[in-house]
């Protein structure tokens, strides 16, 4: 792990911030400007409500204009972006974008990817990036990394192991020795796992693969029946924070065109028994405190599996960055403890010092409501220019299943009731959408999934509601469209 090793938040000679009361005021008379820029303002809405000079740089223009803190800097047309990368490039390069940053002088800013050239624009822009190094967060981003990591730490993985095969008969020698059996899961080191995860049985399989799989070191898994899940947590210099539990959507056709894409998340208290949930917080808490003494700090993300029948927890993934977990992770501790978890993250990054009891933070985190979010994709294999879409803000359902649009709203808190929605839109008029594009989140009170992870009727009535919104015409001309493999806008 030479990837940061040795790098610690930096401590200020500025006084103690000492308990929440200090945090607050810190936070919201702090005039440091705070830059979001990403795709949409998703990943983090609602942060600005907490911290002063905060700001949203988006590409997508959410809100109509109507967010008091989305600055979204004009673009002549539909651009041909290869990744979410881009995009974040694409608006520190914008002039507008440098002329605002300017003028306040400098500041932080945060991403949710980013790559050299990004990096890169953020220095000649005065702005300090405040995330761990980007070298270290590619090094743990590598699920054979991942591996290390959890064993550094004591946790275990789903059984495995590390090696790399040349054909079908290698690799299943490979799996022989290590007890795996004959059904494998197979990992490449970087990318989506929804893409870079490859299930192998028999030698078609294999070569059907093949061309992905021979030569990179491959984390090879005894396929395991499990439910999957994550939960976000943040490193600091006085221990780990860990999340609420979430449940992952993955694969409902009505969703996603992708076999095993991620559609969303479900929170509720009775996810697991006690001592499961507490098997999660302490393998999210025993990473974090492992991450943190190798220079990593802030929030992360971890994807865990729960082996049906036995109930054994494993670790799947460590995604080293703010994610799509975080907006559930942001709203329930924020609204049921008090103080949204990605403040700490904040806190680890500006010049100041703090205490906080953080077993006391933590038990506020434990209590919490039932929440979900669903993240909908185009399904259908066309290219349209909409001519009209739904707008962000309240949604509520009637009895007979349809819904309607309240009003604007910028943040999900204002979602009272079970029959009500918040829905953040990401194209809109005038823009065109394409298979496998994210057309928005839909973040509401309760279930989207039952127990056998079937979508509820109200999450198909949901999605259904607003993908009807949307019209348009086919495209009378080639179209730069993003490749939806690299281009997910959460």
């Amino acid at each position: 792990m030479t990837p940061g090793k040795g790098i610690v938040a930096k401590r200020s000679a500025r006084p103690k911030l000492r308990g929440l009361s200090d945090v607050y005021q810190f936070a919201r008379s702090s005039r440091t400007p705070i830059y979001f820029v990403s795709p949409t303002a998703y990943n983090v809405l609602g942060i600005d409500q907490w911290v002063g000079a905060f700001e949203y740089i988006t590409y997508f223009d959410s809100f109509d204009g109507h967010h008091p803190h989305v600055f979204v800097p004009h673009s002549e047309g539909a651009r041909d972006f290869g990744s979410f990368e881009d995009v974040n490039t694409y608006l520190l390069g914008h002039k507008q974008v440098a002329d605002r940053v300017h003028a306040r002088g400098g500041g932080k800013v945060l991403f949710v990817m980013f790559d050299a050239d990004t990096e890169e624009l953020a220095g000649e822009l005065g702005l300090d990036i405040a995330l761990p190094p980007r070298a270290l967060r590619e090094h743990i981003d590598s699920k054979i990394t991942t591996t290390q990591l959890a064993g550094e730490a004591g946790i275990e993985c789903a059984p495995n192991v590390l090696a790399r095969a040349k054909s079908f008969k290698q690799l299943m020698e490979r799996a022989r020795k290590a007890k795996l059996g004959t059904d494998l899961v197979v990992q490449t080191p970087y990318g989506d796992s929804g893409r870079t995860t490859f299930f192998i049985t028999n030698e078609e399989q294999w070569d059907e693969h093949s061309e992905k799989l021979d030569g990179e070191e491959l984390k090879i898994m005894r396929r395991i029946e499990h439910l999957p899940g994550t939960v976000e947590a943040c490193a600091t210099r006085h221990g780990t924070l860990v999340g609420p539990i979430q449940t992952d959507i993955t694969g409902f056709e009505q969703l996603t065109p992708y076999r095993g894409g991620w559609c969303g998340n479900d929170v509720f208290p009775g996810v697991f028994d006690k001592s499961t949930r507490d098997s999660i917080r302490a393998m999210a808490r025993k990473l974090g405190d492992t991450l943190y003494a190798h220079g990593y700090s802030g929030v992360f993300c971890v994807d865990f599996l729960v082996e049906n029948g036995s109930g054994q927890v494993y670790l799947g993934e460590i995604n080293p960055r703010i994610s799509g977990a975080s907006p559930l992770t942001n709203l329930l501790t924020s609204k049921y403890g008090g103080v949204p978890l990605f403040l700490f993250h904040l806190l680890e990054f500006l010049d100041v010092d703090w205490e906080v009891d953080l077993k006391k933070m933590q038990k506020r985190w434990e209590t919490y409501d039932e929440w979900s979010q669903l993240v909908l994709k185009q399904t259908d294999d066309a290219v349209e220019k909409i001519t009209r879409a739904p707008s962000s803000g309240l949604w509520q359902m009637r009895e007979d299943g349809t819904i309607e649009f309240v009003r604007l709203v910028t943040t999900w808190h204002t979602v009272g009731h079970d029959d009500e929605a918040f829905y953040l839109r990401v194209y809109g008029t005038d823009e065109y959408r394409y298979k496998g594009g994210d057309l928005g989140v839909i973040v509401t009170r309760g279930r989207m999934q039952t127990d056998d992870r079937q979508l509820t009727d109200r999450a198909k009535a949901w999605s259904t509601g607003i993908t009807s919104l949307f019209h348009g015409t086919p495209a009378d001309h080639a179209v730069p469209v993003p490749d939806p493999i690299y281009t997910k806008w959460f």
